[in-house]
C-alpha cells in the first residue's frame, strides 16, 4: 500500500505528497479548461504514468536479460474528447530505443510494455497506440482499441 496525500491549494492547483519519500507533484488545470497550464494536469499525469510504466517495466525485463536500455525515451500524446464528459480518448506512445537492443528480445520488451500495470489499469474505452522505434528501422507497432 502506498499513501499519497493531496491538497487543493486554490487557483485550480493541487499538491500531492508521496508519503514514504516526501516527493511532491504539483498540478494545474489545463489552459483549455479554466487553468493556466502551469504544470501537469491530472490527465497529463495519466499519460506520463503510462510512459513511465512502459519504460520501468521494460527496464526491469531488460536488466533480467542483460540488455542495456539506458537512454530509451517515450514521447506520449494525450488526446481529449471534444464532447462531454471531458475525458482522455486516445494515447499515442512512441518509444525510441538506443542501438544494441537484440532483435530476438524486442518482442519480449513489447509484451512487457503492453502488460504493464498502468496499461492494464487504463479504461477500456481509451485507444492506446504503442510504437517501438529502433535505430536499425525494425520498428514495431501495437494498436489497442478497447471500446
Amino acid at each position: 500500500m502506498v499513501e499519497i496525500n493531496t491538497t487543493y491549494e486554490g487557483g485550480l492547483h493541487c499538491k500531492a505528497i508521496h508519503k514514504s519519500s516526501g516527493v511532491t507533484i504539483e498540478t494545474d488545470a489545463p489552459a483549455d479548461n479554466r487553468g493556466k497550464g502551469e504544470s501537469f494536469s491530472p490527465t497529463d499525469l495519466l499519460a506520463a504514468s503510462l510512459a513511465a510504466c512502459y519504460l520501468t517495466t521494460m527496464g526491469i525485463s531488460a536488466l533480467d536479460r542483460g540488455i542495456n536500455m539506458e537512454g530509451t525515451t517515450c514521447r506520449i500524446e494525450k488526446h481529449m474528447s471534444s464532447d462531454s464528459p471531458r475525458r482522455v480518448v486516445k494515447l499515442v506512445a512512441d518509444i525510441k530505443f538506443p542501438a544494441g537492443i537484440p532483435f530476438d528480445k524486442r518482442g519480449i520488451l513489447e509484451a512487457v510494455a503492453l502488460h504493464c500495470p498502468v496499461a492494464k489499469s487504463i479504461h477500456p474505452d481509451i485507444d492506446v497506440d504503442l510504437n517501438l522505434h529502433f535505430p536499425d528501422g525494425q520498428d514495431m507497432a501495437e494498436h489497442t482499441h478497447h471500446a
